[in-house]
């Protein structure tokens, strides 16, 4: 079986992430893999891994994009693969347009997967057109089939997002030298009750009601500290957070730490996660799993599918969405608690990638 994938671009985040995985499982199993990308730093990942990568633009949202349609039917026909997946919004316009118009007795079987709550527009209901379409939670499932009832429900398959538990081990402890690194660059946090704060920087990802909860936690104790991960994509947000920090008196509470690559260090490192978004719902919420698989505790609103999975792993720390004093009270108690019972993780990353493949055969076999 050959399988194309195609996205925007191959740098960090959820989507990126998730076809390496899909990629990597192709090839074990024996399938031939190619995905389809503007490039970047993943690139040699993909390809040390068995994929064949092909450098393509077909994400930038611009009408443009839509002059490449006759150029990619041609590729696929001289490609022939048994399955083509597209995982973004203007790579599954190009690639539908190209594909529709292909003998349907031998063009490839076409499949879409939601990786986030789109904005509701027909833009976005090309991800719904899939021949067979994955959404990556329960969450993502009723978001595609409330908004666009164009959609039959019959051809929508729940494949949670997962991860690798031996990547994020139960009990895993970061290596002394690590830690002493860490403190050495963040001085403020030696010696407190860490708070991790991890996600890009971003209003829909809750960096102000963070501050609140501080200055209310601020008010109990002082001896905590937040460590923020993450960076701030469009470069405005930032500043705002500060403000509201400065603002707010809890400085001294807080390091911003940009984009890491150690997060299974940060979050045992931490005493807890916290996850307050409460606008755009996450789809799956990746770093919630990540850190309860290691065994620290996330408390977080319970809100999309960050619902959904602490839910199914650690059910104590779901919060109303705005509860800022149940968050203060939960932060606190677990800062004083025993190690806490949570769950085993039923998101695992093997799960995700079997039940991809046998979509996928079941498919072409169709």
């Amino acid at each position: 079986m050959k399988v194309v994938q195609v996205l925007p671009a191959l740098e960090l985040g959820g989507v990126e992430r998730g076809t390496l995985e899909v990629a990597k499982g192709l090839v074990e199993a024996g399938h031939e893999s190619v995905v389809v990308s503007a490039g970047g730093r993943l690139v040699a990942q993909l390809e040390a891994e068995g994929s064949r990568h092909v450098q393509w633009e077909l994400g930038r949202k611009s009408l443009a994009m839509l002059l490449q349609v006759r150029r990619f039917r041609q590729w696929l026909q001289q490609e022939q693969p048994d399955i083509v997946h597209v995982r973004s919004r203007m790579p599954a316009w190009v690639v539908w347009l190209a594909w529709r118009k292909m003998n349907p007795t031998t063009r490839p079987r076409f499949m879409t997967t939601l990786h986030g709550m789109h904005s509701v527009n027909r833009y976005s209901a090309i991800m719904g057109r899939g021949e067979q379409v994955i959404a990556v939670s329960e969450t993502a499932k009723t978001y595609l089939l409330d908004n666009f009832p164009e959609v039959d429900p019959a051809k929508v398959t729940v494949v949670h997002r997962g991860i690798d538990p031996q990547e994020f081990p139960r009990g895993f402890v970061p290596e002394t030298a690590w830690s002493e690194a860490l403190f050495e660059a963040y001085p403020a946090a030696k010696g407190k009750k860490l708070i991790c704060f991890p996600g890009r920087i971003t209003r829909w990802k809750g960096h102000l009601d963070l501050v609140k909860v501080v200055a209310a936690l601020a008010q109990q104790r002082q001896d905590f500290h937040v460590l923020v991960v993450g960076s701030d994509p469009k470069g405005h947000f930032l500043e705002e957070v500060r403000q509201a920090i400065q603002a707010a008196g809890v400085e001294g509470f807080f390091s911003f730490l940009g984009t890491r690559s150690d997060m299974k260090d940060l979050y045992a490192q931490s005493h807890v996660m916290l996850t307050l978004t409460s606008t755009t719902a996450e789809a799956f919420g990746r770093t919630v799993v990540e850190c309860l698989s290691i065994g620290t505790p996330v408390v977080g609103y319970a809100y999309g599918a960050v619902d959904e999975t602490l839910s199914a792993i650690y059910p104590e720390g779901k919060v109303a969405v705005g509860d800022l004093a149940a968050v203060v009270n939960k932060v606190s108690a677990l800062f004083d608690a025993e190690p806490v019972k949570i769950n085993e993780n039923p998101f695992v990353l093997n799960r995700m990638i079997e039940a991809t493949l046998g979509l996928y055969k079941k498919l072409a076999a169709d």
